[in-house]
């Protein structure tokens, strides 16, 4: 990931549209120490879920600042939100596929959702999926007396 592109880019786009960081902190919903750490590269590049947050407090697209945070490669960002890492097995591509395709209505407090929200919820997943399955791995990888 380009942790150290990251911050000064949010920082930029920020400032751009005037906002202070905690009006930035207020519209997404995080603390204002969580934006002044990651503009400042303290905090590294967040998580999926955070910068989809800043996305929509800032009206950038979610697929450029995942770019900017090194989730995504350039070229076809949309797709590569579903695209599975190098490392990640066929079972578990498939277990992914899955989940993204179950048929089942969305659904908040006995509403359904609309699409779009379905579609920021697949993309949250998305990211949060296969950060889980790394760590699962690296678990599995770095305690050997652990068994199967």
């Amino acid at each position: 990931m380009v942790e150290h592109a990251f911050g000064p880019y949010l920082k930029q786009l920020r400032e751009q549209q005037g906002y202070s960081i905690n009006q930035l902190a207020e519209a997404a919903g995080i603390s204002n120490s969580q934006i002044s750490r990651i503009e400042n590269g303290v905090r590294g590049v967040p998580k999926p879920a955070t910068i989809r947050k800043i996305s929509d407090a800032l009206s950038v697209p979610y697929a450029d600042m995942m770019k900017q945070a090194g989730y995504l490669e350039n070229g076809n960002t949309e797709s590569q939100l579903h695209d599975a890492p190098e490392w990640a097995t066929y079972k578990d591509r498939r277990d992914f596929k899955k989940m993204l395709e179950d048929e089942d209505d969305l659904m908040f407090d006995g509403i359904p959702l609309d699409n779009e929200d379905k579609k920021r919820i697949k993309d949250v997943l998305t990211g949060l999926f296969w950060e889980a399955k790394q760590m699962n791995k690296r678990k599995k990888t770095n305690d050997p007396d652990e068994r199967p």
